[in-house]
């Protein structure tokens, strides 16, 4: 059972950075060209749409990750 936790954690950890990194890429052009600012609601709407995407990516993608590295 441990592995399986480790691995749970270790896949929601990953997420989390691809989330992050995909977010920055998406939100660094809109800020140069002052389509919102920092801290703005813009940037919020932005941060959260790709965190939705990403976490249905990582609900429909967990399935054959536990399968390939469980074994």
């Amino acid at each position: 059972m441990i592995k399986k936790q480790i691995l749970g954690v270790g896949y929601v950890s990953l997420l989390i950075v691809i989330w992050g990194t995909f977010g920055s890429l998406v939100d660094y052009p809109l800020l140069q060209r002052k389509i919102y600012i920092a801290g703005s609601i813009g940037q919020y709407v932005t941060f959260s749409t790709v965190g939705f995407l990403c976490t249905l990516l990582g609900v429909f993608l967990f399935p054959r990750f536990i399968k390939i590295f469980s074994d």
